[in-house]
């Protein structure tokens, strides 16, 4: 089956396509990278975006002309996928959409929100399209999150010691694929390094990591940072924007005086490689496969190999799966899931209380892909 993934994380600043061929081979999953393709958000719809994210108040009425816009964005990205990476015929699409707003209280996931109409990913290219892929296990009590643990579950299982699979988007996330899987958002990964350097020069992030390059790490405000409550409490666990943006690293700064730009980067990129290297350390982590936007930035990546010292650091790109459509991949695996009736998620990584379909479907104008029959639920996964 040839599917796209569509992904737009935390950091939404472009839409991700990935293609691949699926094809179950008895509980063995198969997975054939097709190609990838980036489009940016356009100006006006990304400032939309931002403007709609917490602590921002907005009506109804731009909900709703986000829902549209954003579900245009991404039919125009699959449309391209399509002609460009599946020779003008797919079998499916599946849409993560974009987050804007994921509801926590007291550690557990109340809802979470995902705008970008499918209907216009159906309408522009024919395909059935698999959406809003997190609610369900919302719904079943679990975090709704990270859902990209299947795939590394399936795929880095039976790898020697303690793999960890880390994805740096706007939020950073770990799968621990070891006796009975974890997997949580550690933290921010680029939510508050793109926030700061933004605020302090307008630009949207620290490219190749120059600011926090030229800084030094001010340790009273890192030891501020790292008193937030969340990054003690127990896995599973999610988090977002809502508690990682600006008022986050305001509050830290109280009383501090003033503090260098250079030196406010260097702070919050090094809270992210000290989260995410304790996360990595509390469960013993011996290898970390990496993926997402922050492996581009040097200085972060080698602050986070400096924590971890011994242990080391990797990307996906390196056992065959591409680290920049990392995610999106994952959520073709799902929607692929999906249409097979196969569960899309591992308990024991997001806290739900059994593995869920996930998803709705849209249609397309050929009607529902036809799936195999009597489909085993996979039990590991391979890139070809």
């Amino acid at each position: 089956m040839r599917v796209i993934g569509l992904m737009s994380g935390t950091s939404y600043d472009a839409i991700d396509a990935a293609a691949a061929d699926l094809r179950l081979e008895g509980d063995r999953l198969v997975l054939t990278p097709l190609g990838l393709l980036s489009q940016p958000y356009s100006p006006s719809l990304r400032a939309a975006i931002a403007g709609s994210l917490p602590p921002a108040s907005v009506s109804l009425e731009e909900v709703c002309r986000l829902d549209t816009g954003i579900g245009q964005a991404f039919a125009e990205v699959a449309r391209q996928a399509v002609e460009q990476l599946c020779g003008g015929a797919a079998d499916l699409v599946v849409s993560h959409g974009q987050t804007v707003f994921h509801w926590v209280e007291g550690g557990a996931v109340r809802g979470t929100l995902q705008l970008g109409q499918p209907a216009w990913i159906a309408e522009a290219t024919g395909t059935t399209v698999v959406s809003d892929l997190r609610a369900r296990d919302v719904a079943a009590g679990g975090q709704g999150a990270p859902l990209v643990s299947i795939l590394d579950v399936l795929w880095l299982r039976g790898r020697p010691g303690v793999p960890i699979a880390l994805n740096l988007g706007g939020i950073a996330n770990v799968t621990v694929v070891h006796g009975e899987p974890v997997a949580f958002d550690t933290g921010p990964a680029n939510a508050l390094i793109d926030a700061v350097v933004q605020e302090l020069t307008g630009q949207p992030f620290d490219a190749d990591g120059a600011m926090a390059g030229r800084g030094r790490v001010h340790g009273e405000l890192l030891e501020r940072l790292l008193a937030e409550p969340y990054y003690g409490r127990s896995a599973p666990k999610s988090t977002g924007k809502e508690l990682f943006n600006l008022a986050y690293v305001a509050r830290a700064l109280e009383g501090l005086g003033e503090i260098p730009p250079d030196d406010l980067v260097a702070t919050v990129t090094a809270l992210t490689a000290r989260t995410v290297a304790d996360a990595v350390r509390r469960y013993g982590g011996t290898e970390v496969i990496a993926s997402g936007g922050g492996i581009r930035n040097p200085v972060l990546m080698h602050q986070l190999a400096s924590e971890l010292g011994s242990v080391p650091v990797r990307s996906t790109d390196e056992l065959g799966l591409p680290s920049a459509a990392k995610e999106a991949y994952a959520f073709a695996v799902l929607g692929f899931l999906t249409v097979h009736g196969l569960g899309g998620t591992v308990p024991s990584c997001t806290g739900a209380r059994h593995s869920s379909v996930l998803g709705s479907i849209t249609p397309g104008a050929r009607g529902l892909p036809v799936a195999g029959r009597d489909a085993r639920p996979p039990v590991s996964l391979t890139i070809e």
